[in-house]
Formats: structure tokens, C-alpha cells, sequence
């Protein structure tokens, strides 16, 4: 068992991830090579295969077990305005997920995937970061322990999504700190002018009562407990090769954290889509990464990446299902 109580716990569980297998991904490259198609005329679907097949050391894979994690918290900058909708949301969303009606819930049931909702203390908000830390070192450990334990080691393919009343605005203030520059607050809720100005304030003021922070310090200082949840929950499908579907801004942030810790960390992880939320292509331009989908979402959740499972599943069976020329008997170009 993993134990992730202090912050170098969690550095030396993250020092120790295994890589892809490259034997299963060059076997997947020369399956593709011989499949009934022009070189590359499957473009992107192309390399999904590959990476997928290298991260599960299979050649010729398929989805069978994918997991959707919903992780919830509340946030004490939530005090500061910066949401449309005040913090009791949380709970009955939470609710709402688990009695099926959210639209996670129909994006998982169309994927096949099992889909766990982690409520993370909701009686017990993060503190206002504009007024010092958010998190001490060991409530983030234990909200990052939260999230790796619930990975199922037996899924084949993993999506984190949240909920939590503000955690765009935590996001915001994580990515300024590990990012630097400014704009990174959006509309997030839906927040009009002077709810964004707050927003923009809260995030400035995190940043001054917070500073000199990198990594899992900017986490602690800055995020909520379900940000530091994915956190867990992403690196703990590394540890197990399980492939990662990012969803937007708010994962987004859990997964610069990350990053910020180890430049490799992510390489299990393609972007599902590119959010609404205004500075998550900076996120995702930061990550390397380009998105599946772009379709303007910004619900959260883990909509977005849910939804784009659907392009990794047409990815494999292509290459997976497709017959080579030579078990077609088609001539070669």
C-alpha cells in the first residue's frame, strides 16, 4: 500500500511512475502500417491507437473497464462572490450525480463506464485563500490519498471530473502561481462583470497571501480538495498505466500540479476537449497538449472528457478491427 501522508511521500510515489511499454507501442505502429488504408488517412486516430496501446502493453487493444471519478469540495473563497450559485450547490449536486440526473451520468452510461462519486468533506470548506492557505500539508495529502485510492486497478481507461461551488477560481489562482501572467479568471458559473472583477481580485489576492509556492505547495495554498483529488487520482493511473482523459480548466489545474512536480508526469494523458473557460488553451498549450473536442463546453463534471471516450473507443476498434492487406487480400500502394 501506498502511503501519501506528507508532501515528500507524495514526491517519491511520483519520482517512481513506470513509463510506456515501447515494445506494445511499436507493435501497435507496425499493425497500423499494415492496415487496409493510405499511410496516415486515419490521422490522429492514428496516434491515439499507438499511445493506448503502449500505456496498456497491449498491440492490439480495446476499452473494456473505463472508470469515470467525480470528486466534490467546497471552497472558502466562495465567501468572496465569485460564483453564481452559492456553495450549498455542492451537496446537491453531489445528490443529483448520485440519484443518476446529472449529464456526467448519461455521458458515463454511454461510454460503458463505471462511474464513483467522492464527496470530500463538504461540511468542511477549504479556508479563504485570499486570507492565507486553503489547505494545510495534511489535509492535502489526504484529499490527494483520497483520489489515488479510488482509481480501480482494474480500469482500463480513467476520466476525473468535479464539483465544487468556486473551484474555478481555485483553478485560476493555481495555474497564475504555476503559470505566471495574468487573465486567467473567467465567467466560470456564468458570473457577470463585477463577479468577475471579484473573481480576478481573489485570485491576486491568493497569490499575494500565498507566495514563493511551487507544486504541491500551490496545491495546498490554493486548491480545493477535490482539485487535489484528480491530482491523486491522475497520478495514481500512472502508476498503473491506466490511459487518462483530461476534462478542462478545473482538471486541468490538478494536472499542472502535477507537472510542476515531474515535466513527464502527463504522458498517460491525452485532453479530452478545449473548454469555454477562456485560459485553458494557456493550460493546455503549457501541458502540450491538444484537445479531442472542441464544442464550447464548460460544465465540469467530466463532461468533456466523458464525451471524448467515444473518440478513443473509434480510434481502437479501427485499429484494432481493421484487417491488415495482407489478411484482406489487398494490394499494397
Amino acid at each position: 500500500m501506498t502511503v501519501l501522508d506528507s508532501f515528500p511521500a507524495l514526491r517519491t510515489a511520483l519520482a517512481d511512475l513506470p513509463g510506456s511499454d515501447a515494445s506494445a507501442a511499436q507493435a501497435a505502429a507496425d499493425r497500423n502500417g499494415q492496415l487496409t488504408k493510405p499511410p496516415g488517412a486515419l490521422g490522429r486516430l492514428e496516434e491515439l491507437a499507438q499511445w493506448y496501446a503502449g500505456w496498456r502493453g497491449d498491440p492490439r487493444p480495446t476499452i473494456s473497464a473505463p472508470q469515470v471519478l467525480v470528486f466534490a469540495g467546497n471552497h472558502g473563497v466562495a465567501a468572496q462572490g465569485v460564483s453564481a450559485f452559492p456553495a450549498e450547490v455542492t451537496v446537491q449536486m453531489v445528490a443529483n450525480f448520485r440519484a443518476g440526473g446529472a449529464a456526467i451520468n448519461q455521458l458515463s452510461d454511454l461510454a460503458g463506464a463505471r462511474m464513483d462519486v467522492h464527496a470530500l468533506s463538504l461540511e468542511t470548506p477549504t479556508a479563504d485563500f485570499t486570507q492565507g492557505p486553503a489547505m494545510s500539508e495534511a489535509e492535502a495529502c489526504a484529499a490527494f490519498a483520497a483520489g489515488w485510492d479510488a482509481v480501480d486497478p482494474g480500469a482500463d481507461l480513467l476520466v476525473t471530473g468535479e464539483m465544487g461551488i468556486a473551484n474555478t477560481t481555485s483553478a485560476a489562482a493555481i495555474a497564475a502561481a504555476l503559470l505566471g501572467g495574468t487573465g486567467w479568471a473567467g465567467r466560470g458559473t456564468g458570473i457577470d462583470d463585477a463577479g468577475l472583477a471579484r473573481k480576478e481580485a481573489a485570485v491576486a489576492a491568493g497569490l499575494a497571501a500565498n507566495p514563493g509556492r511551487t507544486g504541491l505547495e500551490v496545491l495546498a495554498a490554493l486548491g480545493g480538495r477535490e482539485i487535489a483529488a484528480m491530482a491523486g487520482a491522475i497520478a495514481a493511473a500512472r502508476a498503473r498505466r491506466i490511459p487518462v482523459i483530461l476534462d478542462g480548466f478545473i482538471c486541468g489545474a490538478a494536472a499542472l500540479v502535477l507537472q510542476a512536480e515531474r515535466s513527464d508526469v502527463l504522458d498517460h494523458c491525452v485532453a479530452g476537449h478545449l473548454s469555454a473557460e477562456g485560459a485553458h488553451r494557456r493550460m493546455l498549450d503549457a501541458m502540450g497538449k491538444a484537445p479531442l473536442l472542441d464544442l464550447g463546453l464548460r460544465l465540469g463534471e467530466g463532461s468533456g472528457a466523458a464525451l471524448a471516450v467515444q473518440v478513443l473507443r473509434g480510434a481502437l476498434v479501427c485499429h484494432s478491427g481493421m484487417a491488415t492487406f495482407a489478411e484482406a487480400g489487398v494490394a499494397e500502394g
